[in-house]
């Protein structure tokens, strides 16, 4: 599968998501559900994946961990906050710069309708 192939079931799966739950709720309990609808349609889906920074040739755990990483290929990163800001985009590029991945899914699922709070961040190094 493609990235966009990736990026379209995840969306669907969001979506599904955020009509049974709603908004409001911690951004740890739609990681949990997302996590559980993505491994149920049979993608791979890593879950807090350690991103070492590689600084002077020394990989050096600094805590950055991606939320989910889908098929090995897929970053994607939850919020559940009033309204994405620059820092959550940064933090979703730097993710993708890290692991050399060319794209991510920004989701905020605070929001009414979570198709509003989804945005495709592409890693233009690549």
């Amino acid at each position: 599968m493609t990235e966009d192939e990736i990026a379209k079931a995840v969306i669907g799966l969001s979506i599904e998501v955020h009509k049974a739950l709603g908004p409001g709720l911690l951004e740890s309990t739609y990681k949990e559900a997302l996590f559980y609808k993505i491994n149920k349609a049979g993608l791979k889906v890593e879950k807090e994946k350690p991103m070492p920074l590689v600084f002077e040739e020394v990989k050096l755990d600094c805590g950055y961990r991606i939320d989910l990483l889908v098929e090995n290929k897929l970053v994607i990163e939850l919020k559940s906050v009033e309204s994405l800001t620059d820092v959550h985009f940064a933090q979703t590029l730097t993710y993708l710069k890290l692991g050399n991945f060319k794209l991510g899914l920004l989701i905020n699922f605070n929001v009414a309708l979570v198709k509003d709070g989804i945005k495709r961040i592409i890693n233009g190094n690549l």
